[in-house]
């Protein structure tokens, strides 16, 4: 196994995540098996608790991990699913260890940070770099572990003391270490100083960790080899690659013999598409958590990759879900109206999941506006649930329905607590991870979006549901659950019979999107606010392939071909839309390497 540790000096947010990513994605360009590990020096268990004010959205994987955003970068670039041991906190370190002491297992020893917490931590590390993660058997060739946050944080030196030991207990020629700091530009002289990046460099020497690659983050790309900013991160893996990145590392880790030159032409042609691309779609994301994009990180690339897909330049209008409620117009009114007149323009309207009644009732009013004026409509865990409640509020007449979890007291509950929750304990105690959803109705948008499959897999983070009391009453009013649990009591996806696109579900679809291959219910929004829908789904779910040969005027100049349902191509690394079974396939010549 051979190992490439990220670092990051001089100030936090320079990019350690794309880079690690861009670095996974390039190795597999070569050729090469890629696995990843995020190092978070806090002491919270996992990241479900956490605001997103706090660390941005929580992204969740297969198997129920509530993990670090840049779990999500590296997926969604690598193609890999991970598991949540690829996500190392010091409070799972720490509890690891106290856990042993308690059992006995050392012996009646002095339990210390040296040697027994720096031992936990590369025992981790070897552990958990051995499971493979993109379908195949067998452990991967190269391992990237980036560590968070910068050189020098107090909280990170436990990291720091065992990743040095780990570096030379496996040896010259199986470690690399790429060191991400800032050459800032001083505007007055329009110079690159490059002394910060020089006492970073020198602080991680003096804690026994000598990087073999500095990558530099500034604005200008003059003198140096550098990560300058570009207009998308899709162009940080071909950056690295035109810097020759790939030579020093394949000479660190001693695998030039073993990996060729990086095939990365589809990852150009879709990064050129993507530059090119003038024709917008506006989707107002209307929640309470709009002040930092990365709280909906996952939904906003889930987006893109949809919007790419249907040769659109995205445009998200944000809307504070509170500045559309009645209260805002009265304190705020130039406030309120703004908020409006941004939703009324959107092509497309998207809630997203969240907790908490601040800004409910706001995102109540937008799916009523969505569903009362045919604006296509796609409601995420919260977003599906709202949905429900606005119809049983505006069509049943039933004013005082709600959820359980604004109003514990309603006497008209829409949406419950589900049993088997907790209602003491809050940290990993929700319906979370990849679950089964079956279609009930095969006459609907999502089952025809996803290929007219029987079930899908998705991931889940929710404590409350639809009340299964209620269904009946909704449906026959006019809603449509069109998908539920194995039970057929727990519902998982709701549509609109006669809309345009008005889809709500439970689950989190954003989790598994990918630009090779856009999440079919994205898609869907997307297309629908295009107006291009109707025409995708007269296929009858056959997957439409096309190939970029050649841009014009910010138009893919595309070849399509018709794949009959079934018959779907393999991609170059053995398989296609693996997330779903079917589905669609992105208008580029290889979706073998996907952000």
């Amino acid at each position: 196994m051979k190992y490439v540790l990220v670092t990051g000096g001089v100030v936090s947010g320079l990019g350690k995540g794309v880079t690690a990513s861009s670095i996974g994605v390039l190795l597999k360009a070569c050729g090469l098996r890629v696995t990843s590990i995020k190092i978070d020096p806090y002491l919270n268990t996992d990241a479900g608790t956490m605001s997103p004010f706090e660390h941005g959205e929580v992204f969740v994987l297969d198997d129920g991990g509530e993990v670090d955003l840049d779990l999500g970068n590296y997926e969604r670039f690598c193609d890999i699913t991970l598991t949540r041991d690829n996500n190392i906190t010091t409070g799972k370190i720490f509890q690891s260890v106290i856990d042993k002491e308690r059992r006995g297992d050392y012996l009646g020893k002095t339990v210390q940070v040296v040697p027994h917490i720096t031992d936990a931590i590369q025992e981790w590390i070897e552990r958990v770099a051995m499971i493979p993660v993109d379908g195949k058997e067998g452990p991967a060739d190269v391992c990237v572990i980036e560590l968070g946050g910068t050189i020098g944080d107090i909280e990170s030196m436990p990291f720091i003391e065992a990743l040095g030991q780990f570096s030379y207990h496996v040896g010259p020629g199986n470690f690399c270490l790429v060191h991400v700091s800032l050459v800032p530009v001083l505007n007055v002289v329009g110079e690159q100083k490059t002394k910060p990046t020089q006492h970073s460099v020198r602080g991680l020497r003096g804690l026994g960790l000598v990087p073999n690659i500095l990558a530099c983050r500034s604005t200008k790309a003059d003198n140096i080899i550098t990560l300058y900013d570009v207009p998308n991160i899709w162009h940080i893996p071909l950056l690295l690659r035109d810097q020759k990145a790939h030579t020093a590392l394949l000479k660190g880790l001693n695998l030039h013999s073993v990996a060729g030159e990086p095939d990365l032409d589809g990852w150009t042609t879709r990064t050129r598409l993507y530059d090119k691309l003038h024709d917008s779609v506006k989707i107002a994301m209307v929640g309470k958590y709009t002040g930092l994009s990365d709280s909906y990180l996952s939904v906003l690339k889930a987006l893109l990759h949809a919007s790419v897909a249907s040769n659109r330049k995205l445009v998200v209008e944000w809307v504070p879900a509170g500045d559309l409620e009645d209260i805002s117009a009265t304190e705020a009114p130039e406030v309120y109206a703004a908020a409006w007149e941004l939703l009324k323009g959107a092509d497309g309207v998207l809630v997203p999941g969240g907790f908490g009644d601040r800004g409910v009732q706001g995102k109540i009013l937008a799916a009523k506006y969505a569903r009362e004026n045919g604006i296509p409509f796609l409601g995420i865990c919260l977003g599906m649930q709202i949905a429900v409640i606005e119809f049983a509020r505006s069509v049943l007449g039933i004013h005082d329905s709600n959820s359980t979890e604004f109003d514990p007291e309603t006497t008209n509950p829409c949406v419950v607590f589900m049993p088997e929750g907790s209602k003491t304990h809050m940290g990993g105690t929700m319906r979370l991870g990849s679950r089964r959803t079956y279609f009930t109705v095969m006459d609907c948008k999502s089952a025809q979006l996803y290929g007219n499959v029987k079930f899908v897999d998705e991931r889940h983070r929710h404590r409350y549901e639809v009340n299964p009391e209620m269904v009946c009453q909704l449906e026959n009013a006019g809603l449509s659950f069109v998908g539920s649990d194995e039970t057929g009591r727990r519902m998982e996806i709701v549509e609109l019979s006669g809309h345009p696109y008005f889809v709500g579900v439970q689950f989190h679809p954003e989790f598994k999107s990918r630009p090779g291959k856009p999440s079919p219910l994205f898609l869907g929004l997307i297309k629908a606010a295009c107006g291009q829908l109707e025409a995708f789904l007269q296929n009858n779910g056959n997957v439409i392939q096309f190939s970029a040969d050649t841009i014009i005027n910010g138009h893919a100049k595309t070849k399509i071909k018709i794949v009959q349902n079934g018959d779907t191509p393999k991609s170059s690394n053995g398989y296609l839309n693996a997330a779903y079974g079917n589905s669609v396939v992105c208008p580029l010549k290889d979706v073998s390497h996907c952000l």
